[in-house]
């Protein structure tokens, strides 16, 4: 976005900033093509940048919102206020990128304010600038603008996932979450009942070929390193065949994620193993999977796959004490950091003393990043933390002893005997960014 000025004796007739001539924007709109063709190769997540489009006119400036583009990139080097209005407004998503020293001054680095802005606490001043926060702009700094691109980029995949809800959805202590979910975040449950599920379990079970695919599996995964087997071989066999059920129903509702409801207990007896190891798997494979149909927690899982790439992890909370929680489930996800499994003990589900769980461990030190969500409520709590132990409670199997980062006697407050989830790596920061394109308050413990 610019606007030449024009020459005029004796008076002021320019505005701050290095994009002033044909030849400065000629220059800039090379710069601004080499940097998104280098920022493209180094984006770890699916991006297209389309070609550059220079605006000097609010009327081609109002045309963007009639353009096929999900977010806008804006460059704002010089302009009126009017023009920045128009930029801002045409499409929900708007990055505002201004120069200090990567380049020309740009007048907007001066210029940009809250009277065009969103502050941390409600809209901007001016409503005619559309949806655009304070946190949308980025100054200089190409890796800033980079994880914003991501932050989006999940938003975007969480929005309007289709998830099949074996048994139901419901949430733990929030019976409207299946509802907000569907509202706040566009999530398309679809609700597949027990009765034929239980039809289709007994035909699998049943046909020859389907359990040779099965034992095939199980050799293979029983060979993967670092996987010990101490719960009946059966079990894992029939995780398998549970594993065809779940993959027919994805793929008949073309969804991309699923969760189970009642997994401790109707599921057991009509596939004569436990759901465990059959969501780690689904998991391991790239899709999203989790038990309990949990919809408190459910939308926080899926934005941050999106966000880190990687299998999340929803686990029950603890008490915080000594800077220490405890994090707990009997499913989770072997590859956490997206490619290599990590070490197993294949064990019985506790509640049940039945089935097959996986007991994954994680590597000491590893840092994790923790969404705890405020029942369905717009509100979510969020964090970092240290893994410092494997134990083996008489708990949920797969469990870590936590190091939590930050003012953990902030946790204190926020314990409700609900899930959390979480995923390896620190991505707290763009969790918080992508929170706000939804209309949640994002309390941070880190700080």
């Amino acid at each position: 976005m610019y606007k030449l000025p024009t020459p005029r004796p004796q008076t002021s007739w320019k505005s701050w900033g290095g994009v002033q001539t044909e030849n400065a924007v000629g220059e800039e709109a090379g710069r601004v093509t080499r940097e998104l063709d280098q920022l493209q190769k180094r984006a770890d997540f699916p991006l297209n940048i389309l070609p550059l489009v220079r605006l000097n006119t609010e009327d081609a400036a109002g045309a963007l919102g009639r353009m096929d583009h999900d977010l806008t990139l804006l460059y704002a080097c010089t302009g009126g206020g009017n023009m920045l209005r128009a930029c801002l407004s045409a499409k929900p998503d708007t990055i505002v990128f201004v120069r200090h020293r990567s380049g020309p001054v740009y007048y907007w680095y001066e210029a940009l304010s809250t009277a065009y802005l969103k502050t941390g606490n409600g809209a901007a001043n001016d409503t005619g600038s559309g949806s655009v926060h304070v946190d949308d702009v980025v100054v200089d700094d190409g890796d800033e603008l980079l994880w914003r691109l991501r932050a989006v980029a999940a938003v975007h995949n969480t929005r309007g996932t289709r998830i099949v809800a074996l048994g139901g959805a419901w949430g733990k202590y929030a019976p409207d979450a299946p509802e907000v979910a569907k509202r706040r975040f566009g999530i398309e449950i679809i609700d597949v009942g027990y009765e034929d599920f239980e039809r289709r379990i007994w035909e699998l079970r049943n046909n020859s070929a389907v359990l040779s695919d099965a034992e095939r599996w199980t050799r293979r995964y029983l060979a993967l390193p670092r996987t010990r087997l101490e719960t009946d071989r059966r079990f894992v066999v029939n995780s398998f065949v549970l594993y065809l059920a779940f993959k027919e129903l994805l793929e008949k509702h073309s969804a991309t994620a699923f969760t189970v409801k009642s997994c401790m207990g109707t599921i057991i007896p009509m596939s004569e193993t436990t759901a465990c190891l059959t969501l780690e798997l689904l998991n391991d494979e790239g899709l999203a999977a989790f038990c309990e149909s949990d919809f408190v927690i459910i939308p926080a899982g899926l934005l941050l796959r999106h966000l880190s790439g990687k299998p999340v992890f929803l686990h029950n909370s603890t008490f915080p004490h000594k800077g220490m929680v405890t994090c707990a489930h009997c499913t989770c996800p072997r590859r956490l950091d997206g490619r290599k499994y990590e070490p197993a003990r294949i064990v019985t589900h506790y509640e049940s003393d039945y089935g097959a769980a996986p007991k994954v461990e994680m590597p000491i030190g590893k840092v994790l990043t923790f969404i705890d969500p405020q029942y369905s409520t717009a509100r979510w709590v969020g964090f970092t933390g240290k893994v410092r132990a494997n134990p083996a409670y008489e708990i949920c199997r797969s469990q870590q002893d936590v190091e939590i980062e930050g003012h953990w006697r902030r946790l204190i407050n926020e314990v409700r005997d609900s899930h959390w989830v979480a995923v390896y790596g620190n991505c707290l920061r763009e969790a918080g960014y992508a929170a706000r394109k939804f209309g949640i308050e994002f309390d941070g413990c880190d700080a």
